[in-house]
């Protein structure tokens, strides 16, 4: 297997559970944050749905620029989830197309003319298309709490949930 299918195949195992998350964000909260520092539980979900896709957009060039840190804040969440399927395909086409040369190439980003970091395009897809997905992911578990919705289970059990292991080893 190569090196972008194993990176497929964990993302393909995540984002069932992150689409979990998105779809428990209720309608009528888009706007609620928890301080004011904070992004809005929408812009939150928003970004959630649209890393994936955007990183692996990013990943096929071999530098970019410093992107743009304004956060969109959805009208709806159906807008959401939407962006959600487009970013799941795009993960899949890109990552499908990568060999393991593509993907140990060095990536680099830039602001203006100033290298800010180089790394294997691996280490870009991994810290910033998982890692950093995850990372917000959590974070967006902490809305939900506050919401008080029912927070998904992930790799193992929420406070509400079951993990899938858990489900699987009850006695029938």
């Amino acid at each position: 297997m190569s090196i972008s299918q194993q990176l497929l195949a964990e993302f393909e195992s995540q984002a069932p559970v992150t689409r979990k998350y998105l779809e428990r964000l209720p309608e009528d909260k888009l706007g609620w944050k928890p301080h004011s520092k904070s992004m809005t539980a929408g812009q939150l979900a928003y970004h959630l749905a649209f890393v994936p896709g955007g990183v692996c957009r990013g990943s096929q060039q071999n530098e970019i620029q410093v992107p743009d840190f304004n956060h969109v804040q959805p009208s709806s969440k159906q807008e959401i989830l939407d962006k959600f399927d487009e970013s799941i395909a795009t993960v899949r086409e890109v990552l499908g197309g990568y060999d393991d040369a593509t993907i140990n190439a060095t990536w680099r980003i830039l602001n203006g003319t100033e290298e800010v970091a180089a790394m294997p395009r691996l280490a870009f897809l991994r810290n910033i298309m998982l890692n950093h997905w995850y990372q917000h992911r959590g974070q967006f578990g902490v809305y939900l709490r506050m919401l008080d919705v029912p927070v998904p289970a992930s790799w193992g059990p929420s406070a509400d949930e079951r993990s899938f292991f858990q489900r699987q080893l009850q006695p029938a």
